[in-house]
């Protein structure tokens, strides 16, 4: 027989038919779940009854205010991480900044309500004039309304910058190959082996950790969604009219067009290509957003 008192939790990692959730009193649980809540993901506040023999069960999933997701390989949106209220999106100066690559992360964390945060690492290796660019170009999303650092991992105050962005929020990175996000785990996580270690015991499944997506706490408040598989968000899925929502600044100008379905494209009286002309629209930030316009090439 199964206990009848409910509990709830937070979901720190998920390993397929288990998933590891963590009590009000910081006490980890191996639960399984009704086939019919769905795939839960880390970061869902859930419901669980433990039981008399074998694994606990979560039983119902709370409304999430936030929820990530992107399409999988048949086009199907997949959720990743619940709830979170930053997106990390990291660059680094080597293997490049691609503000391409920053605005379709920016504009699938817009559409699901969460927060980009715009991240430069290895800025330690700008020269002045190289550091004077991307200042200039992190000064157009600070205009938006984004918050952005420069970092490197190399020193503590060379990470400081990220440490108060992501200080008492729900956060996960995300990036590029190469772009250090790694050592960026490494560097803000000075207890990372006790956490994953704890984890894996958790779990007694023997999976890797750093190859599922977990939630991790910080030191100095909040905690930080670590998905390793996360290189890129899709944005194929989206209309037109969804993808111009995803960029804050084309958004907030669109209600000025003369037309309410307007794609900003080639429509006349057109208060977005107007700021554009003007010089209120960085004119790479709408090159992209024309990019991201184009239909996919088979």
């Amino acid at each position: 027989m199964s206990d009848a008192r409910a509990h709830t939790g937070r979901v720190i990692a998920n390993y397929g038919a288990r998933l590891l959730v963590r009590d009000d009193k910081g006490h980890l649980h191996r639960c399984a779940a009704l086939r019919k809540l769905g795939l839960i993901v880390s970061g869902d506040l859930v419901e669980w009854q433990p039981q008399s023999s074998g694994d606990a069960r979560v039983t119902s999933v709370f409304a999430r205010q936030t929820l990530l997701q992107r399409p999988d390989r048949r086009g199907q949106l997949k959720p990743v991480a619940a709830n979170l209220k930053q997106l990390a999106i990291v660059s680094a100066i080597k293997p490049g900044v691609e503000t391409l690559l920053i605005d379709q992360y920016a504009a699938a964390a817009e559409l699901a309500g969460i927060e980009p945060v715009i991240v430069v690492n290895k800025s330690d290796l700008l020269d002045e004039p190289a550091r004077r660019e991307m200042q200039a170009m992190l000064s157009v999303y600070q205009q938006i309304g984004y918050r952005t650092a420069m970092i490197d991992c190399k020193s503590d105050a060379g990470i400081r910058p990220l440490q108060r962005l992501l200080r008492d929020q729900i956060s996960m990175l995300v990036g590029q190959s190469g772009v250090g996000k790694s050592s960026i785990v490494q560097k803000l996580f000075p207890d990372l082996e006790i956490q994953v270690g704890a984890l894996s015991e958790a779990s007694g499944s023997g999976a890797h950790t750093t190859t599922v997506t977990s939630w991790y706490d910080l030191p100095g408040g909040g905690a930080l969604i670590d998905s390793p598989g996360v290189r890129q968000f899709s944005l194929e899925h989206l209309t037109q009219q969804d993808l111009a929502r995803g960029f804050r600044d084309i958004r907030e100008l669109a209600g000025n067009c003369r037309f309410h379905n307007c794609t900003h494209l080639h429509e006349p009286d057109c208060a977005v290509r107007r700021a554009l002309a003007d010089g209120r629209l960085a004119d790479w930030r709408y090159g992209n957003y024309c990019k991201l316009s184009e239909p996919p090439q088979d």
